[in-house]
């Protein structure tokens, strides 16, 4: 079954291409064709198409610029992305260089074994203090709840001396730049079917 508009198909059985529609209302020259009136307008002067020309070749020459315009802009908008992730890494490069210059002291140092030790801890708590100054935090994990969102559990151990989902121990730190999460915990996690 064909298309037919609704009509059934013995009215539109008959139509063919040739079949012309009524002139619409207003319509000057109702003798004059589709093609007619389109060769009509095709009838321009060498002065309007010379003009018209003219205004493509300045649309298209505008369009080159601006899209040039557009890449340079960026480019540019790149590069100082780039200077500016550069620019803060060698401040916290600056930052750190202190912390490196205390080991280079404490290697080189002919001291015992408990001032050496003592030594070490005040540059672990020098470099902690340089990171707590460019927002890096420690993520608390033993004796916390876990928390798959901070927490990455390595081992879960049955167990009824801690409550269900308590943190056991923390086989690796982890750490949050402000908000974001730079690396989860790495834990042991009690399982307690009792709690």
């Amino acid at each position: 079954m064909g298309k037919s508009n609704g009509q059934p198909e013995s009215e539109t059985a008959g139509l063919g291409l040739e079949t012309e529609l009524p002139p619409a209302e207003g319509d000057e020259n109702p003798a004059t064709t589709p093609a007619e009136s389109a060769a009509g307008a095709g009838e321009i002067s060498s002065a309007e198409l010379q003009k018209l020309k003219a205004e493509r070749d300045a649309l298209l020459d505008r369009l080159a610029r601006a899209q040039a315009e557009f890449d340079n802009a960026r480019k540019r908008a790149a590069k100082e992305q780039q200077d500016f992730r550069d620019f803060a890494t060698v401040d916290a490069i600056k930052a750190l260089l202190p912390v490196i210059d205390s080991f280079d002291r404490a290697l080189q140092a002919k001291s015992e074994p408990r001032d050496f030790r003592a030594g070490i801890e005040l540059i672990y708590k020098q470099l902690q203090d340089v990171l707590a100054k460019l927002g890096v935090r420690a993520i608390a994990a033993k004796g916390e709840q876990f928390d798959p969102h901070v927490h990455e559990a390595i081992e879960m151990v049955e167990t009824s001396d801690a409550a269900d989902h308590e943190v056991l121990e923390e086989w690796q730190r982890g750490y949050k730049f402000k908000d974001r999460l730079l690396r989860p915990a790495m834990v042991k996690v009690a399982k307690n079917p009792g709690k």
